[in-house]
């Protein structure tokens, strides 16, 4: 099902809104956008072959979520929340203020970020350094950090093409942002003298990356409008949309299932759902929805995830995970340092 589709099919839920009976029936989902389709799909077979209603899910970025995950316990708190990546220390230690202290961690499988264009061009290959460059705030010229002055690819380098440097992106709250600051950012600035020997994260706001909200399907029809834009977002939308966009290779590697699965594409990244533990006796559908989410007909090698983009972990690693979840494993502190 196309996924534009899909976002009509599971309306978006403000949180903390009426229906006591209903809201204890449903499972309230909130949290990454790269997730949300892998989510949503879970959620319409639960409500298709269970007695359950089907889950209520809303898209808000793995910041975004985990904050209202963290708000406390009880009927106006969501119960599971998507996160591109891990949870953050400080994110654990608010829930825990809060008296959100037993979470699950649930690991679902991978995903790469892609750099993608509008496959009516000829794609465009590029390091994490030319990436870099195009988007820093500011960018080292004979030896001193200035305001990023390139305006087009060329600038950085004469190998690529004479077009406007315009990268629809992701928000700060959002899990695909903090990878790619990461992956690409960091990583390929910790080795410039000019940054004194640390990764540096900031983001040009000229113009030149636009802040395109948490809605990846956005980004996909702004491609579409403007070919000259590149977009950063999770694979799976590639995938999708792999007959209007093309995605680059970063560092000489293509992203496919088997570069992001064995990690030699560089910009790969786990994803996660986590669980709220105190809501399980309120809220019984939230066990088994996860369980059902955690199943091989999921997230296996063959299961229905991996039809719209989800890379699966080896079946080793997809087994130990399913027992965390299974067996309702709290994760600790000392476990995302």
């Amino acid at each position: 099902m196309n996924r534009i589709l899909k976002t009509t099919v599971i309306a978006a839920a403000v949180i903390g809104v009426t229906g006591v009976a209903q809201a204890r029936e449903q499972v309230r989902i909130v949290g990454s956008s790269t997730v949300y389709p892998f989510a949503s799909y879970v959620a319409e077979e639960f409500g298709a072959t269970t007695d359950y209603p089907t889950p209520v899910i809303e898209s808000t970025g793995s910041g975004g979520g985990l904050r209202l995950f963290c708000n406390g316990v009880g009927d106006d708190t969501v119960d599971i929340t998507n996160a591109s990546r891990r949870m953050k220390p400080s994110e654990f230690e608010r829930c825990a203020e809060n008296g959100v202290t037993d979470i699950t961690e649930a690991f679902i499988g991978y995903d790469g970020i892609a750099f993608a264009q509008s496959s009516t061009n000829e794609a465009m290959d590029v390091t994490r350094e030319q990436i870099f460059l195009a988007l820093a705030a500011q960018v080292p010229v004979e030896g001193e950090l200035v305001d990023n002055p390139y305006t087009q690819w060329s600038e950085i380098d004469d190998a690529l093409p004479a077009r406007e440097i315009a990268v629809y992106g992701p928000p700060t709250t959002s899990g695909t942002r903090d990878a790619f600051e990461e992956l690409v950012m960091e990583a390929a600035s910790e080795d410039m003298e000019a940054y004194g020997g640390e990764g540096y994260t900031d983001i040009r706001t000229d113009g030149a990356f636009i802040d395109a909200g948490e809605n990846d399907n956005l980004i996909v029809q702004r491609l579409a409008e403007n070919t000259d834009a590149f977009g950063i977002f999770g694979y799976s939308f590639l995938e999708e949309n792999a007959d209007t966009l093309i995605g680059s290779s970063i560092d000489g590697v293509a992203p496919t299932p088997d570069a992001i699965g064995s990690g030699e594409y560089p910009v790969s990244r786990s994803l996660f759902f986590y669980v709220k533990n105190q809501h399980a006796d309120e809220v019984p559908a939230m066990d088994a929805y996860a369980k059902m989410f955690m199943s091989e007909m999921m997230i296996g090698d063959l299961g229905y995830l991996k039809g719209i983009g989800l890379i699966p972990a080896p079946q080793e690693t997809r087994e130990e995970a399913r027992q965390v979840v299974e067996s309702h494993e709290t994760i600790e502190l000392a476990d995302l340092k």
